[in-house]
């Protein structure tokens, strides 16, 4: 009687060291396994490209001073009808050209005015072409002096009335863009975890990053660069 309860005692402790060396191993696996997690690469991946910009907006602009609104309101009228023709003429579509309403200043009421103007009205009138059609745009701006022999001076160099020129097709470059960035970012990662010998793992986050679009330099806004870069964290193994 006294045996077997004896050898049940032994079995009884057996079993619960076996337990405690099992769960001591499991432990031990896990502290391994969470350690290797703790360790992350961040790395950034860059990726550019040049595009072709795919919409410009042109204000055109000119200036008539004089005294009597109504013949200044006619003499725009008409020159407004001459530069609409002449663009229309050189493959513009009426429906790309908008005319604003024109914005008069009385010389003779500004506040700030040294001397009474010899002429007491400056009309400003904008015409402004948006289009798809860059280089037909480009060719047109780049000969406007033709409108001058036409009687219409055409303003330049007006901070305030500048040419835009616009990509607006990012979304069909974007997977294309992301992958590559995501490839640089990987290779950087790949070269880190070879100098720390260690081996690359999975991606623990990723944050696609912003994408941005400039002029490539400033004698041609017609051409831009897009740019994106992504940030990667990579879990390293040994």
């Amino acid at each position: 009687m006294e045996s077997n309860q004896s050898n049940r005692f032994i079995f009884l402790g057996l079993f619960i060291m076996t337990g405690l060396i099992a769960l001591g191993l499991s432990l031990k696996s896990a502290v391994t396994s969470f350690k290797s997690y703790d360790r992350v690469v961040s790395v950034k991946g860059l990726a550019e490209m040049e595009v072709p910009a795919n919409k410009v907006i042109w204000p055109i602009v000119y200036k008539e001073i004089g005294d009597d609104l109504s013949v200044l309101y006619k003499t725009i009228n008409d020159k407004n009808k001459i530069i609409r023709d002449y663009l229309k003429s050189r493959g513009i579509d009426d429906s790309e050209i908008s005319v604003s309403a024109p914005q008069i200043i009385d010389l003779n009421a500004e506040r700030y005015q040294s001397q009474v103007s010899r002429y007491r009205y400056n009309v400003t009138s904008i015409l402004t072409v948006t289009s798809e059609k860059i280089d037909k745009v480009r060719e047109i701006i780049t000969g406007q002096s033709d409108m001058l022999q036409k009687g219409v001076a055409i303003s330049a160099g007006d901070f305030e009335y500048k040419i835009e020129y616009i990509y607006t097709k990012l979304n069909d470059i974007k997977p294309v863009m992301i992958e590559e960035a995501t490839k640089n970012a990987r290779a950087s990662a790949e070269k880190f975890a070879k100098d720390s010998d260690s081996k690359l793992g999975k991606i623990k986050s990723a944050n696609q990053g912003q994408f941005s679009i400039s002029d490539r330099d400033a004698n041609t806004p017609y051409i831009k660069t897009v740019r994106v870069v992504s940030t990667i964290d990579y879990l390293l193994r040994d």
